[in-house]
């Protein structure tokens, strides 16, 4: 039998993203030996493709902005999005290590003046951050330090010694990792397979995400006895063109700001200022699996350039912002009978004007917050949007110090994992900007388990 060849390490990461990354430097910076494998030619995953916001609570830009938020509400406003699913000792500790994030942006200077309230939050919660310069920074520290990057080597399976992770198979070598191996692979949102296995009913959405997010590393520990989390609550996002491609991150959450959404018989179906998660399985439903963010003059006035999520500049550069003088004209260029679309409108304004209580229970802009205003200034607009399958927040089932659990819930010795592989955190939602904190924060996590021993 022919001898593989062995490289020795302290630590293997896999997987390039952010959490991969946060991981890799830390553990380069606390003195161990590190490798950091990614199977694409390049580090970025799905946080390459991500807008860049991170949910963050008790921070500076928070004081000086005035909004009142603390560790308590931001774990209350978590519970509530995750309908109680999410596993409560997953959340305080990612609340508790905001500390390892707030620190990683403010030494790559990478904070931007966005704040803003979006999905799943009570209050102004969601940090813009200039996540490529946070990634480049944590990447050139990790290497500073000593990390070896190895891209364009797709790990194929982890190498077990008396049930003890030991290191990593990769084309052909191994790479011996003596104090554990970190698993930063992603989610399965490229995995048609997967979607079908866990959620046959959110298959059909437009895949996206990083496109390495074939749930390799989901796959690997498996095969060991890993346990699941959230798997079953995994649900596209929706905000996204239907031509959108992968170097271009197109999303645009309209509704956030006063649109309504409609569908192809111009026909509202839900509250609009539901987290985008509920909103994605919603569409799913709808003729054409999509819908379309209507909006007037007043909510147009809202865009913020160059800030994702509520850039309609740029949606008109690409030729994907409908405008028409009337309801009737915009209507008719999205092939929607004008008389419905009409008395959509005539309806929601009516609700919004009286107060008397909105057909879908809608109450404020975004999660209940924020004033409604009607639609009623022309001209008016429409943006077609899908639901992608951006991220999939169910996955590997982990302890609070990333350390990976089996289905009886004993730890697989010498593997942690972090970022979007993992499970537990979300439950039956999602809110903005928790996947990046999550991935960061973890990734430092589970670095400092596997230094502890």
């Amino acid at each position: 039998m022919m001898r593989r060849d062995v490289r020795s390490f302290d630590a293997v990461v896999v997987g390039g993203g952010l959490a991969g990354v946060a991981a890799a430097q830390r553990l380069a910076t606390r003195g161990h030996r590190v490798a950091l494998l990614e199977k694409r030619d390049r580090l970025g995953g799905s946080t390459a493709l991500s807008g860049g916001w991170f949910a963050l609570s008790g921070t500076a830009a928070q004081k000086r902005a005035g909004v009142g938020d603390s560790d308590e509400l931001f774990l209350s406003d978590m519970r509530e999005t995750g309908a109680g699913y999410a596993d409560e000792s997953l959340l305080r500790a990612l609340v508790a290590g905001q500390v390892h994030a707030i620190g990683a942006i403010d030494r790559a200077d990478a904070w931007t003046d966005e704040l803003k309230v979006s999905a799943g939050m009570t209050v102004a919660r969601a940090h813009l951050v200039r996540i490529d310069a946070l990634r480049a920074h944590l990447e050139a520290e990790a290497v500073a330090a000593g990390a070896v990057i190895l891209p364009g080597r797709p790990a194929d399976r982890l190498v077990v010694d008396g049930g003890r992770v030991i290191g990593v198979e990769a084309a052909g070598e191994e790479l011996s990792a003596g104090s554990g191996v970190v698993l930063a692979t992603g989610g399965f949102s490229r995995s048609r397979e997967l979607l079908d296995l866990f959620v046959p009913h959110q298959a059909a959405a437009m895949p996206y995400g990083g496109v390495g997010n074939t749930g390799d590393g989901l796959r690997m520990a498996w095969m060991l006895g890993a346990g699941l989390a959230d798997v079953g609550h995994v649900s596209g996002t929706y905000g996204q063109h239907a031509e959108t491609t992968d170097d271009e991150h197109e999303l645009l959450t309209a509704n956030y700001l006063g649109a309504i959404l409609v569908n192809t018989r111009g026909e509202r179906f839900a509250d609009e200022s539901a987290s985008y998660k509920v909103l994605g399985a919603a569409v799913l439903g709808q003729p054409g699996r999509m819908a379309f963010q209507v909006f007037d003059a007043v909510v147009r006035a809202r865009s913020r350039p160059g800030v994702p999520l509520s850039d309609m500049e740029r949606l008109e550069e690409l030729g994907h912002l409908v405008s028409a003088p009337t309801i009737a004209a915009l209507a008719a260029g999205l092939g929607i009978r004008p008389e419905n679309l009409e008395r959509t409108l005539a309806q929601y304004n009516r609700a919004v004007a009286t107060g008397s209580g909105d057909a879908f229970g809608r109450t404020g802009l975004v999660n209940g917050v924020g004033a409604l205003t009607p639609i009623d200034t022309p001209p008016f607009f429409a943006y077609a949007a899908v639901t992608a399958m951006t991220s999939t927040f169910g996955g590997l089932r982990v302890a609070p110090d990333a350390a990976v659990e089996r289905v009886d819930g004993t730890r697989i010795d010498g593997l942690f994992a972090a970022g979007e592989v993992v499970g537990g955190f979300h439950g039956a939602s999602y809110m903005t900007g928790t996947a990046l904190t999550k991935a960061l924060v973890f990734g430092v996590i589970a670095a400092d388990t596997l230094v502890a021993g």
